[in-house]
């Protein structure tokens, strides 16, 4: 029965059958990256436009002048964009780079300091200015953009009166120097040395803003203040910190500037601090604080500086311009603001992207059919164990002591214990929603943890990591390191953990989108012990759900619940790495599948199909409507008001059923564990573990001893 997809795993198949340009929109707009897409966009196409327009725009002595006039502009931009990510503004940017282009020239003509003696103490001047402001916003808790207007008032007219005073002295004064020279006019590699410089700072902010714990903690402070505050970080030595940083940026930008220009006048700089705010804005740095990089100001300063410079260059008035500059202004805010509330809205509407998938026919399941799968009632019966006292136990596993422990909602392993499982005790609390469970040889319990991995509990409750992440996909947009959904597992005889994590895009809340999407969202992972290491095994794999290691250890059954099949993968053996159809035609969603003592396997049905559901798969458009406009609790979805289990020899032939129609005792059944001649069964919306008793199987078979063969019994 067992049949060869041997293009199931090819690359092209799967590329082809998970690609979808609404799947790849939805994508782009949850990445951060992707967010200053139409500046950038309208950043590209000023260029195009002046570049056609201007015959002389694109040569390279013209865009070597644009960037070494840039430069100095983008240290002051950086400048605003640092105290707009704190959650305050900075409108002191453009006096401070006058006031420092001021000061370079003063240390220079008038105190003879040399260029490098000149650039540290004009950065100190930036970094005092700034100081102050740091101390009235973090330490005086002032107001930003009080504070700032007031040291922009002040600067200004301190500048202007300096100005009078040494402005003859600065025209008539000279100095020999080539180091001053180079700061001036040199280049490194072709490149303005002031562009370069700004490049390396851009580096080097871009580390210090994502990868650094003030980055962390800047961002943090300007997302919520009071929160930051309560989670630890010392906020106003953050903020010192920032206005220090913006300071000394513009002081930057003030050297390069004094440098190139040799001059000082009362218009240098002014209107700067609106242009910068106006740049920073449309590149996608929040007014709002707590988001933004360095880039995304770099993209706005270059907006508005070739808007600008291009303005100028046609013969447009500067009035004309400051009016532009404004206008833009006014609707970058109004863009940030919508963008910023709409866009989660709008990814969430085009996220979910069914489609279209046909599914072999379904068996019969009607009684007195004849039919390995035919309705019967040997689960109506079935002991309850733990009635009401344990929430969704969506697998069940019994250890070498006869107790049987459940997995459940609310984040616990649940153990029960004695002759008639009375004694009921949490057995550890791991968090997430525990679902798939296997004992190691070593008798921790590993268990697959939806949201956060695989993790382990030792014989005594203590819980331990094994695994939260595997390699990354290269060519997904979607970083699919993290594990989102780790499902079921099993353990291979040379101690590799194998499990399904059923989807990359969904959560546990909501992982019925992905059936109903209809994707090889999931994967199948390994985790080897041995080297501690974690990969992916089979990727874009339709949901898979049931994880077992055959009982030679061979290969590694798959169920897969979308595609309502068993999947058969070599771990060993000459036909290793190949997949293979095991079971074709299931009547049902598939889910966790076991060890029989007579070596067979049992799988769980978690849903039953029926030929509106089947219908509904083959048509993308009509689950696309019903996602978006239905309620979900009235869906077309399989049937889980009634428990069904399966039982399948080693080469896929369906040997009989257990069924529970009425739904009562043990609906939506997810998984099922043979142990002393009984069948121990749990349910992802029980409130029970159900147990039966078995006919003529080996009543001393236990799981455990199946796996890793008899040991001493401890004392307990």
């Amino acid at each position: 029965m067992s049949t060869t997809v041997s293009d199931f795993t090819g690359f092209s198949t799967r590329l082809r059958s998970s690609f979808s340009p609404r799947l790849l929109l939805s994508e782009l707009m949850l990445k951060q990256w992707f967010e200053p897409v139409i500046p950038f966009t309208v950043m590209i196409a000023l260029a195009l436009y002046f570049t056609v327009t201007m015959p002389d725009y694109r040569t390279a002595a013209n865009i070597s002048s644009l960037m070494r006039l840039y430069a100095e502009f983008g240290f002051v931009a950086l400048g605003m964009a640092i105290s707009l990510i704190s959650g305050g503004i900075d409108l002191s940017v453009g006096a401070i780079f006058a006031a420092c282009n001021f000061a370079t020239l003063f240390y220079l003509y008038v105190l003879g300091f040399p260029t490098w003696g000149v650039i540290l103490a004009t950065l100190a001047t930036g970094a005092v200015i700034g100081a102050a402001n740091g101390i009235l916003i973090g330490y005086l808790k002032a107001r930003p953009f009080l504070t700032t207007l007031v040291t922009l008032i002040i600067l200004r007219a301190s500048v202007n009166l300096l100005n009078e005073r040494f402005a003859t002295v600065f025209a008539t004064t000279t100095v020999d120097s080539d180091a001053w020279d180079y700061m001036g006019e040199g280049n490194v590699l072709g490149v303005p040395i002031n562009a370069a410089v700004l490049l390396g700072v851009l580096v080097f902010g871009h580390i210090l803003l994502s990868r650094s714990r003030y980055g962390w903690h800047l961002t943090a402070i300007g997302a919520s203040r009071k929160a930051a505050r309560h989670a630890g970080i010392r906020v106003e030595r953050m903020l010192f910190a920032t206005y220090v940083i913006s300071g000394t940026l513009c002081a930057a930008g003030g050297v390069f500037y004094a440098a190139r220009q040799n001059s000082t006048d009362s218009t240098t700089g002014v209107g700067w601090e609106f242009q910068a705010l106006t740049a920073v804005v449309l590149g996608g740095v929040s007014l709002a604080g707590g988001k933004g990089t360095v880039w995304r100001a770099m993209i706005g300063g270059l907006i508005v500086f070739m808007l600008t410079n291009g303005l100028v260059r046609m013969g447009i008035p500067g009035y004309v311009t400051s009016a532009v500059i404004g206008l833009i202004l006014l609707a970058a805010v109004g863009i940030d603001v919508k963008w910023s509330k709409n866009r989660g809205k709008v990814a969430q509407k085009i996220y979910v992207n069914p489609a279209q998938l046909t599914l072999s026919p379904a068996p019969s399941i009607e009684a007195g059919s004849g039919s390995p799968y035919a309705h019967n009632d040997r689960l109506v019966n079935a002991q309850a164990i733990g009635l009401d006292q344990i929430e969704g136990p969506e697998d069940v596993i019994l250890d070498r002591q006869d107790r049987v422990y459940g997995s459940t909602r609310d984040g616990n392993i649940i153990r029960f214990s004695g002759p008639n499982f009375e004694q009921r005790e949490v057995f550890a609390h791991i968090g997430g929603r525990p679902l798939g469970m296997q004992f190691d040889k070593d008798e921790n319990l590993i268990v697959a943890v939806a949201g956060m991995g695989v993790y382990g509990i030792k014989p005594d409750g203590a819980v331990f990591k094994v695994t939260d992440e595997t390699n990354r996909t290269w060519y997904k947009l979607n970083d699919d390191s993290r594990l989102r959904m780790a499902d079921d597992l099993d353990i291979a005889p040379d101690g590799k953990i194998y499990f399904s994590d059923c989807t990359t895009r969904y959560e546990m809340t909501t992982n019925t989108l992905d059936v109903m999407e209809g994707r090889p969202n999931g994967r199948l992972v390994c985790y080897d012990p041995a080297t501690k290491k974690t990969s992916t095994v089979l990727n874009h794999f339709y949901f898979p759900n049931g994880i077992c290691v055959s009982h030679d250890g061979q290969s590694v059954l798959i169920a897969s619940t979308s595609l309502c099949k068993v999947f058969r993968y070599w771990i060993e053996g000459p036909r290793k790495g190949s997949l293979e159809i095991l079971i074709d035609d299931l009547p049902g969603l598939a889910d966790n599948i076991n060890r029989a003592s007579d070596g067979n396997y049992w799988l769980a049905l978690v849903g039953i199909r029926s030929p509106a559901f089947d219908l509904a798969m083959r048509n993308p458009g009509l689950r696309l409507r019903m996602v978006k406009q239905v309620p979900i609790d009235e869906w077309l979805a399989p049937g889980m008001n009634h428990g069904c289990v399966l039982k399948f020899t080693e080469q896929g032939e369906v040997l009989g059923s257990w069924w529970d129609p009425s739904g009562i005792s043990h609906s939506t059944l997810t998984s099922m564990r043979e142990h002393k001649g009984y069948l121990y069964l749990g349910g992802l919306e029980n409130n029970r573990i159900g147990r039966i008793k078995l006919e003529g199987v080996d009543e001393a078979w236990t799981g455990y001893e199946a796996y890793w063969g008899s040991k001493r019994r401890d004392r307990h």
